[in-house]
This record gives C-alpha cells, sequence and structure tokens, in this order.
C-alpha cells in the first residue's frame, strides 16, 4: 500500500491517505488471507474478470483506473455515509421511479468504462432509459446468469466521502468520471460538522461546479434543484435531508 500526504478540509494538517494497492497484494482478514494476483492491475480486462470472481468480503469495494487498483475494506461510518448514501438513495430513486426516468443503484454495481480504462463501484449510479436504449450503457451478463456489470457512459454517479477515500474521490476519480464522458458527478462529505455538497457537470476541460441560487444546486440530469441539509435524531446523531423542487 502506498500512502501519499493530501490536505484534508476536515483534519488540522497533512494527513496519510493510503490510497493505491498496485502490484501483488495480499489482504489479511480475520478469516484468513486473500491474494490479490499481480495481472489484476495490468489491464482493464484481467481487472473486471477478477472483480466478478474474487474472495474478498461482499461488501468489499474494488476499483481501477488506468493500471491502478484500490481495495477499500474499511468499516463504514454509520452516520456519515450509510446513512446518507442510504437516504440518497430514497429520494433519488422515489424521483427517478415516480418519472420513469431509467435506474438508481445504491453501491455494489460494477461500472467500467473501457475509454478511459475504468471500473468500479460508485456510492450511486443512475442510468437513464436513453442510455440503455442507445446502447450509450450496456449490460453485461454474469457467468451465473443475471447481469454483473454496466459497460458505457452512465448519467450520473455519486460518491460519498470517507476518511480513506478523501483523494480517491476528489481528485482521482473526478478526473475519471469525466474522462468517461459522465454528464454529472455528485459530491458529498458529510464527516464532521461541515456538510459539502456539490453537483459537478461536464465541461470541455473537466468538471464544473454547479453554481448555487438559493442554497440550491441543480441537477441538468435529472431536472431537479436540489438541497442537502443536516441535522440530529434525538440521540444527538447527525440526520440528513434531501429537498428537491
Amino acid at each position: 500500500m502506498v500512502g501519499f500526504p493530501y490536505r484534508d478540509p476536515h483534519a488540522d494538517g497533512d494527513i496519510i491517505v493510503e490510497e493505491e494497492l498496485i502490484m501483488s497484494l495480499t489482504v489479511q482478514l480475520e478469516s484468513g488471507a486473500v491474494a490479490v494476483p499481480d495481472y489484476v492491475y495490468k489491464s482493464l480486462d484481467a481487472f473486471r474478470e477478477w472483480a466478478g470472481d474474487n474472495d474478498l468480503p461482499e461488501k468489499t469495494r474494488v476499483d481501477f483506473y488506468k493500471g491502478k487498483v484500490w481495495v477499500d475494506m474499511g468499516r463504514e461510518q454509520v452516520f456519515t455515509r450509510g446513512a446518507l448514501k442510504t437516504h440518497i438513495a430514497i429520494v433519488l430513486g422515489g424521483l427517478i421511479e415516480s418519472y420513469d426516468l431509467g435506474r438508481y443503484w445504491c453501491n455494489g454495481v460494477l461500472v467500467t468504462n473501457e475509454e478511459a480504462s475504468l471500473s468500479g463501484n460508485p456510492d450511486g449510479t443512475f442510468v437513464s432509459h436513453d442510455a440503455f436504449e442507445s446502447g450509450r450503457v450496456a449490460l453485461t451478463e454474469g457467468s451465473d446468469g443475471g447481469h454483473t456489470e454496466l459497460v458505457g457512459a452512465v448519467d450520473m454517479v455519486l460518491e460519498v466521502v470517507s476518511n480513506s477515500s478523501v483523494a480517491k474521490d476528489t481528485i482521482t476519480l473526478r478526473e475519471a468520471y469525466w474522462e468517461a464522458g459522465i454528464p454529472e458527478y455528485w459530491l458529498i462529505d458529510g464527516r464532521g460538522d461541515r456538510l459539502d455538497f456539490r453537483i459537478l457537470k461536464y465541461g470541455p476541460r473537466g468538471y464544473v461546479e454547479t453554481r448555487k441560487l438559493g442554497g440550491w444546486l441543480k441537477s441538468a440530469v435529472l431536472g431537479k434543484s436540489f438541497r442537502l441539509t443536516r441535522g440530529k435524531d434525538r440521540s444527538g446523531n447527525p440526520t440528513f435531508k434531501l429537498n428537491m423542487k
């Protein structure tokens, strides 16, 4: 594992964000060791084959971008990641279903773009009916039946920042998703007392941040404006609310 300094706005100084898992790697688990073969990082096709058939725990996130592989086995923060992603999925899933816009997935779906040499598991993924019907996004069938992968340029992806994913989410994936031609990248950081919600829209030289109007962010992909707020429940734990209009 290779670490590098990254300026985290939630920390007092530079921290080491352990990001890149390249070359041959063994992941030690309580139940034993899982080997990540060295061939995995050599090509996108090799990674895709391994990602669909490995011995890692089911909820482990794996990502590939231009020959680098990330394996994130960190425990998920219950509120600022788990609950936040769930709430976003409820709101966006309901919107997409109500207006019959397409399909939304929360976690776990392998999204691949061959042109960008990218494959991974976003925290949220939206694919419109038009993307499927036009062939911009295709489904890959699994060896045991069903579908196991989305291939192409999906309409929108979401990432929720954690302590172990700061640089990957804010720098690496911002570049990767843009190279993949994904129209919108939603980036949310709910850690600490600071709530950072951005909708990044595709531009000719990279993603451009959508400007807030009265605290609202417009999503051209979903045709609605959104505002994300933070509160506390009766036990003092953080809650999140995604409003739309």
